[in-house]
């Protein structure tokens, strides 16, 4: 199995889901690795890790899904593969639970969110984000 990780979503992603999409609550599994250092797109000086520059846009991220309805339902530093190999590992793993995909994508979509955004890109080396239903 191969994975790429990537700094954000594709239009072709978003439209693949919404086929799949029965309008219940939808689980994003996210595998973030961050920068050591924080790097910000305009080119801007910093003093900021990575993980201090995520948490910029992880704050007002979690007030949004929670204005949602949604919930952030766990989070954790990861220790190391038990089964399998990867080649460098993720450094978080964190479960959001939004109410139905629309919000999720309505809320990435919004003034708040495009506000914060910027931080995410600076502190993150790449993520994997894993749409999911829960059983």
């Amino acid at each position: 199995m191969e994975y790429i990780n990537e700094l954000t979503k594709t239009d072709r992603q978003i439209q693949d889901l919404l086929k799949k999409d029965d309008g219940g609550p939808v689980c994003m599994i996210n595998l973030i690795k961050f920068r050591e250092k924080a790097k910000y797109e305009d080119g801007r000086e910093t003093d900021l890790t990575g993980v201090e520059a995520y948490g910029l846009y992880g704050k007002p991220t979690g007030e949004m899904i929670a204005e949602l309805g949604g919930e952030i339902v766990f989070s954790a530093v990861l220790k190391g593969m038990v089964v399998g190999e990867v080649e460098e590992l993720w450094d978080v793993m964190a479960v959001a639970k939004y109410p139905t995909l629309q919000s999720f994508i309505d809320m990435t979509s919004s003034p708040k969110y495009r506000e914060a955004y910027h931080h995410r890109i600076a502190g993150l080396e790449g993520q994997l984000n894993i749409a999911s239903t829960q059983v």
